[in-house]
């Protein structure tokens, strides 16, 4: 089992950055380094979707097409923290930020992912 604990999220204008992290809380029974990471959003009234995700050793990633070029998804096994750095922020990235990980199954499949963070408020505004 291994906690997660998401900060950086806050209201940013239009075109803005924000820089989302995660990080491994306690005495996880594993290094965060054996899991892949993701990164879901939700927006009022719609469903949790994934948005970013990285292979445990971070040799690959995906990303949802449509925060493909502003998004980037990264881990520091070192420091058992994973990184979202968004940028050329719009509304429709309005949501609710959760960090989540995936023991085993398919890395880039949103099912696989078992254990969440409390999720981070990113606000984008005009």
């Amino acid at each position: 089992q291994v906690q997660l604990v998401e900060s950086g999220g806050g209201l940013v204008l239009t075109g803005g950055s924000l820089r989302l992290s995660c990080a491994a809380s306690g005495r996880p029974l594993r290094p965060l380094s054996r899991y892949a990471m993701g990164w879901f959003r939700q927006a009022p009234g719609l469903q949790r979707h994934l948005v970013a995700a990285i292979t445990p050793n971070g040799d690959n990633t995906y990303y949802l097409d449509a925060v493909k070029g502003r998004f980037t998804i990264s881990r520091d096994n070192a420091e058992n923290t994973v990184y979202l750095q968004m940028n050329s922020l719009e509304g429709r990235d309005t949501a609710v930020y959760y960090c989540a990980a995936s023991y085993g199954g398919t890395w880039y499949s949103g099912a696989s992912y078992s254990y969440w963070g409390q999720g981070t408020q990113v606000t984008v505004s005009s």
